[in-house]
């Protein structure tokens, strides 16, 4: 008896010797804080070009890796190899702290493929202390 498993790979590598190519498609929101005026769009862009690995090399994205700007309001990053959602929130918290952002602005996933940055609840916070 063959498993499914041993079958799967036997199909693959005779329709032609590669898997499936893996597309993953990311989404960063960062409308609020560029609505503000402290968030640039063109600085994070090229930020995340310089230092998204590819095979251990960084800014070498060649065809594997897209970055998108869309407006002044989301970039997306489209990747046909495995590329790990974390690892794009790793990258926008660095952006953040080296920009001195990082106490004013969280990274929250709002989706399965999608990151907001929002601004912390620092109003609601000082009400429940002067109340006590």
């Amino acid at each position: 008896m063959v498993s499914s498993g041993a079958a799967l790979l036997s199909y693959l590598l005779t329709a032609g010797g590669k898997a499936p190519a893996v597309k993953h498609k990311f989404v960063i929101d960062y409308s609020r804080p560029a609505s503000d005026g402290v968030f640039d769009g063109a600085d994070f862009e090229k930020f995340l070009h310089d230092r998204i690995k590819v095979e251990g090399k960084s800014g070498q994205l060649g065809e594997n890796v897209k970055i998108i700007r869309d407006g002044n309001s989301k970039i997306t990053v489209t990747s046909s190899i495995p590329f790990s959602k974390r690892y794009l929130k790793y990258l926008t918290k660095k952006f953040l702290k080296k920009n001195t952002l990082r106490d004013w602005i969280r990274v929250v996933a709002s989706s399965k493929d999608m990151y907001q940055l929002r601004f912390y609840n620092i109003a609601r916070d000082g009400e429940e202390e002067d109340e006590e």
